[in-house]
């Protein structure tokens, strides 16, 4: 089977969206297709190329049995809507265009954002193909979720264009039952559905003993170190743990946390931070993807946070299997599908979202409780392992391949 992929995030990227991208393909070049990945230059989340690359029409490269194209695209940083919006369009016409000429069985275009999906759809219709939207968000109602814009015309007219994808998608792949159940009361054909959820890959996040020198380094010794590791962004609901952390620095001085990532917000939660003269609490910039698993063992407790939405209650942070495949209880704000599948499993504690009381609580239960800490570390040890990211890209090629067959 040849499968044409396009994304807008692929590695040496290490969001979310470029590590699944990544993961599948190597596992479905492996069982013997012929994966061919159109993606952008990697500048994310500074909007800078990174060392080694540069933004021309088209470059080449064997990553793993994938091959990768990349090609030119409006680069900028992961802020500012309008000039965002104009990277995303760019590479929807450039990637269109080098997908002309690959020869290919199968179209997937994975989202957050769908413009990459748009391409996926150009390519279906001109190569008379089936395609495959891979929607791991919600877009464009994410937007609103976030404030970053108010319900308009720009709004309904992306919606607009967003059933048209769904009406037009051979399949739809979705990361939580949640998103299924949202597509489909849209009328769409529940039977084209599927769902692959979020994993992780148990081969590279592994559990070890806590990195001494890393702590050392930091100055974390004999600290209850509580990590965010992700991306800072609008959705990710920061500046509510920062408020918060200004009395637990008083009442929890041994109770410290780290703040691993970039994104939007970054420099707003960092003033943020200066402004109510925080002592327990450290901002790390992105480190490689070899590097963050140091940085993952050295921490008691994992934070997985976002704002209070109801947009919010259908998705699973795939940062939640990274801290279970560490085996890092993990400390959740936010309710829906996710609170169930930590609860399920007692993988940590879950607080009400934006509740300054909720979270407090949790986080005092997770430093003081000792006795049951090892059972939230068996409990994430058996959230991995049903959540291994290699059986999950095998079962989504199995059941492509099958209905590919059978059309």
């Amino acid at each position: 089977m040849k499968i044409l992929f396009i994304t807008d995030n692929f590695p040496p990227e290490i969001n979310a969206p470029a590590n699944r991208t990544y993961e599948h393909c190597v596992e479905w070049a492996k069982h013997g297709s012929e994966v061919t990945v159109i993606t952008c230059q990697p500048n994310f989340p500074h909007g800078k190329v990174f060392l080694g690359y540069k933004n021309k029409w088209k470059t080449k490269e064997v990553m793993d049995g994938i091959k990768v194209i990349r090609v030119w695209s409006y680069i900028t940083p992961n802020e500012k809507f309008f000039r965002r919006t104009l990277d995303f369009l760019s590479f929807c016409f450039t990637s269109f265009l080098a997908g002309l000429f690959i020869k290919t069985d199968v179209i997937i275009a994975t989202s957050p954002q769908f413009f990459s999906a748009l391409s996926g759809r150009w390519l279906s219709f001109f190569k008379r193909k089936p395609w495959v939207f891979e929607v791991r968000d919600l877009w464009p109602e994410s937007i609103i979720a976030v404030g970053a814009m108010k319900r308009n015309i720009i709004i309904r007219f992306l919606e607009w264009i967003e059933f048209k994808l769904y009406k037009s998608a051979w399949r739809i792949v979705v990361v939580t039952d949640a998103f299924k159940e949202k597509i489909a009361s849209r009328k769409i054909a529940s039977n084209k559905i599927l769902v692959f959820k979020n994993g992780v890959n148990l081969d590279f996040f592994r559990s070890e003993q806590k990195h001494d020198g890393l702590l050392n380094k930091l100055k974390l010794e004999g600290k209850f170190v509580v990590g965010y590791i992700g991306t800072h962004g609008m959705a990710h609901g920061l500046s509510f743990i920062i408020k918060c952390l200004e009395a637990i620095q008083i009442t929890n001085p041994d109770i410290f946390f780290i703040f691993l990532g970039d994104g939007a917000e970054k420099e707003n939660l960092q003033e943020l931070s200066r402004k109510l003269k925080l002592q327990n609490l450290i901002f790390l910039d992105s480190v490689e993807k070899e590097e963050v698993v140091k940085y993952w063992n050295i921490l008691d407790v994992a934070l997985v946070n976002l704002k209070n939405s109801p947009t919010f209650l259908t998705v699973i942070p795939s940062k939640i299997f990274e801290a279970a495949a560490m085996q890092k209880p993990i400390l959740l704000g936010l309710e829906g599908e996710s609170k169930e599948l930590i609860e399920n499993y007692d993988a940590g504690i879950c607080f009400q979202p934006e509740n300054s009381s909720s979270f407090k609580s949790a986080l005092r239960k997770m430093s003081e409780n000792k006795e049951h800490y090892q059972k939230w570390q068996n409990g994430c040890r058996d959230l991995s392992k049903d959540f291994d990211r290699k059986k999950i890209a095998l079962n989504m090629y199995e059941a492509l391949k099958k209905d590919l067959d059978q059309s």
